[in-house]
């Protein structure tokens, strides 16, 4: 094949202004032996035919006095379609898909149906291209081109198109956390060769497939709005409205959020201003998880458009109207005296602290609960040690020696003080109703030697009956808020159930039903007359002996019998 190198320059360009006509690149680029390379064929073309496929206007650019393309990418996004594209990587894949992509170029730079979206990122898909454009009508086909870091999006119609093009001018879109530039196609029309259409490309097809299903739903799923329904589903560390903020904040702005608890699961209603970046929330957040193989988003559309938020607190938060009341007297009189509205809080702190994650700058997270109100004559440091240790790994205790019905534990994590403070608080425990809260003492400090104690300080830095040492364990799956039905496991198979139900019984418990798993017999639920019965019962029966090899394991079950 017959090849020249081309040395073509800017009709009366001169010095550093002189261009390449083919490529658009400076003189002084080829001098520097990075010659543009290019079929004889081409000579007769204007515009080089894999630019004019692109979209490029590069046949413009090199016969104007344009600036090149990274300064008018850094100064601005709202430009010709593809002018501000600078050369891309060769890569022979994508080349070959544009170069099968047949398009009508009539009127360039009118309004059209088909839609240019550059500078996306690499791993983007089809369908994250198709619901940029599901808020503003029917999409009818759609082509990425992921080595160029573009994509075409076909609209049924005109107006769709022009709707999409002018909200976007004033919004930027993001995909993935990054900005791309939306704006009309030189094209009236995206079509593509028989062997590359999207009929053989199951991605795409099934991106506007699913298209074409949220289009015609129906109202029963709530349909795309501002308004999203959240359910937050394995839920073992706490999920604060706070954390939720940080997290869809980053997708847009948000108006409100109102938490709750439905089904003993915790759910969240969010509201954005419009149906696009609701749109883009529950493309980015549905299934992710906000930690580690737990506490995954479920996202849905609700059916409401608007949220109706009383009180800004630590259930629901209006951030449009930061001086709605707390709904707690005490707390809106000294907010109203301090001039601090909870809706202009800042979350970051206290949502990387549930998540046990420190920032620079930041104070160390509190490890150390104040338990309070509980019954003195019942509470012991190994009784605290077994009922918190459902929730973490409880290293010392402390019963202070002159107020006997407060306690202090100290957890190995913060995130395990947020889970016994979420799950214990208000519980009713010995007949009392205790309080947890955060501790203003960083460590649970051990009684110095010869100094009396009364055994009222334990430390259990190393105690074997910890239940979440090992990293990923998995009883952080199996994590649930006190019930009147226990799980029971490491039973031996010599034990029956009447031996298990009649040690209970003198442990004081009022046995309501039992029952063995069918595939597994070392595991068996009990339930009991009521939760405070079975908090009782899993302080004193957690690690009761068995047999001469085998201790008992007790903890919450989210099961009845």
């Amino acid at each position: 094949m017959n090849v020249k190198s081309w040395w073509v320059t800017r009709k009366g360009g001169a010095g550093r202004g002189r261009r390449c006509w083919l490529c658009g690149r400076t003189i002084s680029c080829h001098v520097r032996r990075q010659r543009c390379v290019a079929r004889r064929d081409e000579s007769k073309l204007s515009v080089p035919s894999a630019a004019l496929e692109l979209g490029l206007d590069l046949g413009s650019r090199a016969v104007s006095q344009a600036r090149g393309s990274d300064e008018l990418l850094a100064q601005t996004g709202a430009v010709s379609n593809g002018s501000v594209m600078s050369p891309a990587p060769n890569h022979a894949d994508n080349n070959n898909d544009a170069k099968k992509v047949k398009l009508d170029t009539k009127n360039p730079g009118a309004p059209s149906r088909v839609i240019h979206i550059r500078n996306i990122p690499n791993e983007v898909t089809e369908a994250e291209i198709v619901h940029l454009g599901i808020p503003f009508g029917k999409v009818t086909n759609v082509l990425v081109l992921k080595g160029k870091n573009q994509a075409f999006l076909e609209m049924s119609d005109e107006v769709s198109a022009t709707t999409m093009v002018n909200y976007f001018t004033n919004c930027t879109a993001q995909l993935r956390g990054r900005a791309v530039y939306v704006q009309f196609s030189n094209h009236k029309e995206l079509k593509t060769d028989q062997t590359h259409s999207n009929a053989q490309n199951p991605s795409a097809q099934a991106a506007l497939q699913a298209a074409q299903a949220l289009v015609n739903q129906t109202d029963t799923q709530g349909g795309p709005n501002t308004v999203l329904r959240v359910i937050v589903e394995h839920m073992i560390y706490p999920v604060t409205l706070d954390v939720l903020y940080q997290i869809f904040s980053r997708v847009g702005k948000v108006l409100k959020i109102v938490t709750f608890t439905k089904n003993n699961t915790f759910q969240a209603l969010i509201q954005y201003p419009d149906v696009v970046t609701a749109q883009a929330a529950k493309m980015t957040l549905d299934g992710q998880n906000i930690y580690n193989a737990c506490c995954t988003l479920r996202i849905e559309y609700s059916k409401l458009s608007n949220l109706n938020v009383k009180y800004n607190n630590d259930k629901s938060r209006d951030y449009t109207n930061p001086n709605l009341p707390t709904g707690d007297p005490a707390l809106d009189s000294a907010l109203a005296i301090g001039g601090m509205p909870l809706a202009g809080v800042t979350p970051t702190a206290a949502a990387l602290g549930a998540a046990g994650i420190r920032l620079p700058g930041q104070p160390s997270p509190n490890c150390v609960l104040l338990v309070s109100n509980l019954n003195e004559e019942m509470v012991t440091p190994d009784a605290l040690f077994t009922l918190f240790g459902v929730y973490g790994d409880v290293q010392r205790v402390k019963i202070l020696f002159n107020k006997k019905d407060n306690a202090l534990v100290q957890m190995s994590e913060p995130h395990q003080t947020q889970l016994a403070i979420s799950h214990l608080d208000k519980m009713k425990t010995w007949g009392k109703q205790i309080r947890v809260t955060l501790s203003k003492h960083q460590t649970v400090q051990l009684p110095k030697e010869g100094q009396p104690d009364a055994g009222l300080t334990k430390d259990y830095s190393n105690s074997p009956l910890h239940r979440f040492k090992k990293p990923g364990s998995k009883n952080y799956q199996n994590i649930y808020p006190p019930s009147a039905t226990l799980h029971l496991s490491n039973i031996p198979p010599t034990v029956d159930e009447e031996q298990i139900k009649d040690a209970f019984a003198h442990a004081g418990a009022n046995v309501k039903a039992f029952k063995f798993f069918p595939k597994d017999r070392k595991m068996a639920l009990i339930q009991l007359g009521s939760v405070e019965e079975a908090i009782a019962a899993l302080i004193k029966m957690h690690n009761f002996q068995l047999s001469d090899s085998s201790h008992l394991r007790v903890s919450f079950s989210k099961s009845t019998i």
